[in-house]
């Protein structure tokens, strides 16, 4: 994400300076957090006056200030990773196969391999400021045959494996829990009050993670631990004492001493690296005031106006999006500024740039909660139109789709809630918009039935096996022995085609060719090969709920729309001098009310209303899950905010018949 939006003014000027903020803080902690590990490394119950005076020599001493440089050198490149890496939309893979293509993305295994070398200089760290049996990777051993020799320290090894298996872990898990999804707190708090209120969550995961880790450790070093130890004696010209027991065995591993240092090894990175991701997530989040209108020592490119409209970065959307919220609740002021008039000419340009942002923005969310529930309510089967209902979902979607900005005429035809769900697939969500018990026809195991039963009624020809007079469900879903020459039409009882439905000579003749249909064939013979298989079946289904997270993925940004919109609008009703807002109050209305009723729709269906729970040991964020309840919520609390307002006076407002009864509910308090 830097590199694409380096030439940003905003990423240079001010993402950039925050995470240089967050990495120094860092740096800067890591000397106390040293010093704790050193303490509980060389904990001693029966001895504590010499543990404390060996630890506070050994904070001093050439080894430990060696080991800060080193430390504060891995902060420092986890750090910039976490720049290039962050992202405010949350990547939800919709199978098992798309979650594995993202941990073998090439991209994301050249992170995994850098903090894999960087768990292994921490491992180093951590071994040469424990000391003793763990100093270093050799130790001098004598062997009666061939003299003096060099052999190798297990346990100084096994602490170097451990720290790179940590490192991987946790790229890993960055990646399976959206550890580098940055989002928004809800409540706005100083800093050093977020951080101090995160800092046992960040201590509670370390540990639990460096538990966690330590199991898979000590099971893959079991099987696995000859491997490694064979070939670092190789390279490093090392040999096996054949004195000291293998620890790849019962007896090795269950050391209480190598488990406690092995243990506090792992949450010592952990904590140092979770650190590390709290403060990058407290800074860049961290609200921004932009100026509502421009003045003679101000860009007017770096105005509310113009950066709310921009699409790229997208950080700084969300940046200008909460700065709007907090404008329309807090800053009485800044809010006289939206409803100004432009000078010259009178234009409420501030007004009419945020609010048609924040319209499109639910315009778009409506849009895909259609094309989601059609395609599910379909069961993958085009759905039957009549001419006048298509008629109206034509007239509808032209209503729909003129400018957020213009207010419905007397004699327009708006869009009624009988229409919405009548239009057809406009476009597609972050994920195939499938559900887990519909066939996916995009899938590499959908039959040509299957996709031929899906096809639009238009794109029928008279010889096809979905084509006739009656469009009848119960008739599509019959064999294709139904549908016959038209001889046989009329043997059967049938009437007689029309001229108007006689195929042309053109569409006769287009016939694919022998190779075309015998690669088909082929195709389809591997697909319904691999579709028997329970392994490849298991890897390409749905996951429960993912399609319904991947629509609501982007989510805050519409929950900040509804907010900033409604109290802007509720605040109009006494300080908009010029009436600015009641223009567009018609529109704004309709708008909210076609994407409450497209959620209330979309709750209906199965997985969509489950409510997760979530993850208490890891830092992963996992409030992308609960983005659609939060939505639902604002949106109900938006238009209530605007019906308390105004009350009986939203009578008077141009609105459809359907429209204002599902208002009338509203005003009533019975939503």
């Amino acid at each position: 994400m830097f590199s694409e939006d380096q030439n940003c003014w905003f990423i240079r000027k001010v993402i950039c300076w925050r995470a240089v903020a967050s990495i120094a803080w860092s740096v800067l902690l890591l000397p106390p957090t040293t010093a704790a590990f050193i303490f509980l490394s060389r904990f001693s119950l029966f001895h504590p006056v010499q543990w404390i005076t060996e630890c506070l020599s050994l904070l001093t001493s050439a080894s430990t200030i060696f080991s800060l440089i080193l430390l504060g050198g891995v902060v420092l490149l986890a750090g910039v990773f976490n720049l290039e890496y962050y992202s405010v939309v949350p990547s939800v893979a919709c199978s098992r196969i798309a979650l594995i293509g993202q941990v073998l993305h090439p991209r994301q295994f050249f992170h995994s391999m850098v903090h894999c070398i960087l768990g292994l200089v921490v491992g180093w760290c951590c071994a040469v400021t424990i000391g003793g049996r763990y100093q270093a990777l050799g130790y001098p051993c004598t062997n009666d045959e061939s003299g003096p020799q060099t052999c190798l320290n297990e346990f100084h090894l096994v602490l170097l494996l451990a720290g790179a298996l940590m490192g991987y872990r946790h790229s890993l898990l960055g990646v399976v829990t959206n550890m580098n999804y940055v989002s928004f707190n809800t409540v706005q708090q100083y800093k050093y009050l977020c951080f101090k209120g995160s800092l046992p969550l960040v201590f509670r995961a370390s540990a639990l993670q460096g538990l966690y880790s330590l199991r898979n450790f000590l099971l893959l070093y079991f099987f696995m631990g000859h491997v490694p130890r064979a070939w670092v004696c190789r390279t490093m010209d090392l040999h096996i004492n054949s004195s000291d027991p293998p620890l790849n065995s019962v007896s090795g591993l269950l050391d209480l001493g190598l488990l406690y240092q092995l243990w506090i090894s792992g949450t010592f990175l952990l904590f140092t690296w979770y650190i590390n991701v709290l403060l990058f997530r407290i800074f860049v989040t961290e609200a921004y005031s932009f100026p509502v209108q421009p003045t003679l020592t101000e860009d007017p490119q770096l105005c509310l106006p113009e950066v709310i409209t921009s699409k790229q970065p997208l950080i700084l959307k969300y940046l200008s999006l909460q700065d709007l919220v907090l404008l329309s609740q807090h800053s009485p002021p800044r809010r006289l500024e939206v409803f100004t008039l432009s000078q010259p000419g009178g234009h409420p340009l501030t007004w009419t740039a945020v609010s048609r942002e924040c319209l499109s923005l639910l315009t778009d969310l409506t849009e895909r909660l259609v094309t989601h529930h059609d395609t599910v309510s379909s069961n993958g089967r085009a759905k039957s139109k009549s001419t006048g209902s298509n008629t109206t979902s034509t007239t509808s979607s032209e209503s729909f789709s003129t400018d957020p900005m213009n207010t419905p005429r007397p004699g327009a035809v708006i869009r009624t809630p009988d229409s919405v769900f009548l239009r057809s697939s406009v476009r597609a969500g972050p994920c195939p918009l499938t559900a887990p018990f519909t066939p996916d026809l995009d899938s590499p195991f959908s039959s040509p039935a299957l996709r031929l039963l899906a096809r639009p009624l238009g794109a029928l020809g008279p010889l096809s096996p979905g084509y006739s007079s009656i469009q009848s469900p119960h008739i599509m879903r019959r064999g294709p022995k139904l549908w016959t020459a038209s001889t046989d039409s009329q043997l059967n009882g049938s009437p007689p085609m029309s001229p108007a439905n006689v195929p042309s000579l053109s569409q006769m003749q287009q016939k694919p060719s022998f190779l075309v249909t015998f690669l088909q064939n082929r195709k389809d013979q591997v697909k319904h090969f691999l579709a028997k298989r329970v392994l490849v079946m298991y890897l390409f289904n749905k996951l429960p709920e993912a399609s319904s997270q991947a629509l609501f993925a982007d989510s805050q940004a519409h929950i900040w729309a509804l907010e900033g919109l409604s109290n802007l609008v509720a605040a109009s009703y006494s300080e908009d001098q010029y009436g600015v807002v009641q223009t567009t109050l018609p529109r704004i209305l309709t708008t909210m009310l076609l994407l409450q009723e497209a959620v209330d729709r979309h709750f209906k269906l199965p997985h969509a209303s489950s409510k997760p729970t979530r993850s208490s040991c890891s830092m992963g964020d996992s409030s992308y899950r609960t983005l659609r309840f939060a939505l639902r919520a604002t949106l109900k609390t938006a238009i209530y905010r605007i019906t308390a307002t105004f009350g009986e006076h939203l009578n008077a407002v141009q609105l459809s018949s359907d429209h204002r009864k599902r208002l009338q509910h509203f005003l009533d308090y019975k939503e």
